[in-house]
């Protein structure tokens, strides 16, 4: 079994779809909280096993003033509801349905607590939000992008 060890570079060979992207991300979290928004990211990485992507968003998390705890506990946030807003919590069960939408699909039960804990517009942006992640870790994992070379700014 042979293993790719070269990658291509999308941001090199289709700038344009590469830009749209940029920009895609560019409002894709218009009017959501930055701490929220990147609690998101980070979640929907970590589920996707973006390495590049959860790094990068947990060092902006850091960045705006959000403590490490918070970060660490993501994965079991559950079991650690204390440490996170009910509002974050809704945003927390309706990322993982909609990243791991071949599991469940996204539950209405899910949906709901979402639909009562945000607006319709903060909800749709919410739900933009996560459909970028997602598109973001792709290119991470597919491109194997590594951590560690990321500056937040």
């Amino acid at each position: 079994m042979s293993t790719t060890t070269r990658r291509v570079k999308l941001a090199n060979l289709v700038p344009d779809f590469y830009k749209a992207m940029i920009e895609l991300d560019r409002v894709s979290d218009e009017g959501i909280d930055p701490k929220l928004a990147n609690l998101i990211r980070i979640r929907a990485s970590q589920l996707n096993g973006c390495a590049y992507c959860t790094d990068m968003h947990s060092l902006d998390l850091l960045h705006l003033g959000d403590n490490q705890q918070r970060i660490t506990l993501l994965p079991v946030w559950r079991e650690a509801k204390k440490f996170y807003s009910e509002q974050e919590q809704a945003a927390l069960e309706l990322t993982e349905a909609i990243t791991l939408v071949s599991v469940d699909h996204v539950p209405d039960d899910v949906y709901n607590v979402a639909a009562n804990a945000f607006d319709e517009k903060e909800l749709a942006q919410l739900i933009a939000l996560i459909i970028t992640i997602n598109m973001w870790t792709r290119v991470g994992v597919t491109g194997k992008m590594e951590p560690g070379h990321y500056q937040p700014s």
